[in-house]
């Protein structure tokens, strides 16, 4: 195989696994009342709770209103509250509520297990290697953009 039909082949390889993961992943967190967007937004909070409403679209890559409708989402299943910051009305920050830390530490382990069945049966070494694979195409393409 020449090098461009096996770089070919590895992006191809890449959206195959990519593809099935996200399928996986909101199927186990759809058991628990959640879409994949929605699963994201809480562990997103998990990591840093208390953030704006524009710095969790920002951390999460996604547009302005979509984070509305998210939260909108979230908010009705009593996952999260929008709390105002004194001193500015428009201004709202996110936090989980009781439920939705629970909810969120389901979906961690949830995570962990799914991670777990995809590196079934790959060494530490193969990990290795993949990782520094990605890190260099990750880097290729901050370099491009």
């Amino acid at each position: 195989m020449d090098t461009a039909d096996l770089r070919a082949e590895m992006i191809d390889a890449m959206a195959k696994v990519n593809r099935r993961l996200r399928t996986v992943f909101d199927a186990r967190v759809k058991e628990r009342g959640l879409t994949l967007a929605r699963a994201r937004t809480l562990l997103a909070l998990m990591e840093q709770e208390g953030l704006y409403q524009k710095e969790l679209a920002e951390a999460l890559e996604i547009e302005n209103a979509t984070m509305v409708r998210l939260l909108d989402g979230l908010e009705r299943q009593s996952f999260i509250e929008r709390q105002t910051v004194q001193g500015d009305r428009r201004a709202k920050r996110v936090v989980m509520t009781a439920e939705g830390k629970i909810l969120a530490e389901q979906v961690v382990k949830l995570a962990g297990d799914v991670r777990e069945d995809l590196l079934e049966g790959v060494s530490d070494e193969e990990l290795n290697i993949a990782l520094n694979v990605l890190r260099k195409m990750s880097d290729s393409m901050n370099k491009s953009h």
